[in-house]
C-alpha cells in the first residue's frame, strides 16, 4: 500500500515541531502509511490521520521532558509516543515497552530504519520481571493505556521519586482525575493536574495528565532503589 493523501504532506507544523529531523518524521509516517495497516497496527481510516492525530500529537510531550531525561514509553503500540518523542529528541534515554511480540519486531525494526536511540523491551508495566529488570526512569509516557487509576497502578513504580509519569488523554481527562484522585495519592503519586502540550502549534493542542512521584504511598521500584543509594 503506498503512502497517499495527507500522510505524504509533510504539514507546517512538523517542521516547527521536529526541526531539522522533520524529514526523519516524514519517514516514520511514510513506513506507518505503507506498512501500518496491512500489520495491523493502525487502522485504514489513520492513514490521512497520522501527522496530526498521532505523529504531532505525541511529539509535543517533549515540552514536559528534561533535557537528557530517561524515558519508559507504557504501551507503546504502534510507537506513539514514544518514536515522535525519540525523533524530535534524540538527547532522550528512551524505552519503549511492549507486551505483544508483533509490536516489539515492529518497533525494533523502525528504530533501525530512523536510526533513533531507543531500546525496545518486551513486557508490561506491572510486571515484576519487568520492574526489576528495566532502570525507573524520571519521566514515564502512556497513551491511550488504561483509566488513570490503573495507569498509576501500573506505571508509578517505574517513575524515580520527583519523577514524572505522563498520561495522554483527551477529553475525558478532567473527568478521570475527579474519580481516580485519590487512588492515586494510595498509590504514591502527587495531585494530578492537567497540562497542555503544542499550545500555538497545533489545532488541537495534546492533553497530559501529570502526575509526579512523591515519597508516601504504596512503595515501588523507584523508592527501593532510591533508598539503596544512600
Amino acid at each position: 500500500m503506498e503512502a497517499n493523501g495527507e500522510a505524504s504532506v509533510v504539514p507546517a507544523e512538523a517542521h516547527l515541531v521536529f526541526g531539522d529531523r522533520a524529514e526523519v518524521a516524514a519517514t516514520f509516517v511514510a513506513t506507518l502509511a505503507s506498512h501500518g495497516v496491512e500489520r495491523g497496527l493502525i487502522g485504514p481510516r489513520e492513514v490521512d490521520r497520522l501527522w496530526d492525530r498521532h505523529v504531532l500529537n505525541s511529539a509535543v510531550l517533549q515540552e514536559r521532558v528534561p533535557t537528557g531525561a530517561r524515558v519508559i514509553d507504557v504501551g507503546s503500540g504502534a510507537g506513539f509516543p514514544g518514536l515522535p518523542l525519540a525523533i524530535a529528541r534524540p538527547d532522550l534515554d528512551i524505552v519503549l515497552l511492549e507486551p505483544m511480540a508483533r509490536r516489539v519486531d515492529w518497533l525494533a525494526e523502525v528504530a533501525d530504519l530512523l536510526d533513533v536511540p531507543v531500546t525496545v523491551e518486551r513486557g508490561r508495566a506491572e510486571e515484576k520481571g519487568v520492574r526489576r529488570r528495566i532502570e525507573a526512569a524520571d519521566v514515564v509516557t502512556a497513551r491511550a493505556v488504561a483509566p488513570l487509576a490503573r495507569l498509576a497502578e501500573w506505571c508509578l513504580p517505574l517513575v524515580r521519586p520527583s519523577g514524572t509519569l505522563l498520561a495522554l488523554k483527551g477529553q475525558t481527562a478532567a473527568d478521570e482525575i475527579e474519580r481516580d484522585r485519590a487512588a492515586v495519592r494510595r498509590l504514591g503519586g502527587g495531585e494530578p493536574k492537567i497540562e497542555r502540550c503544542g499550545v500555538g502549534v497545533l489545532a488541537t493542542p495534546t492533553t497530559v495528565v501529570a502526575i509526579e512521584r512523591v515519597e508516601s504511598g504504596a512503595p515501588g521500584v523507584a523508592r527501593r532503589r532510591a533508598r539503596k543509594k544512600h
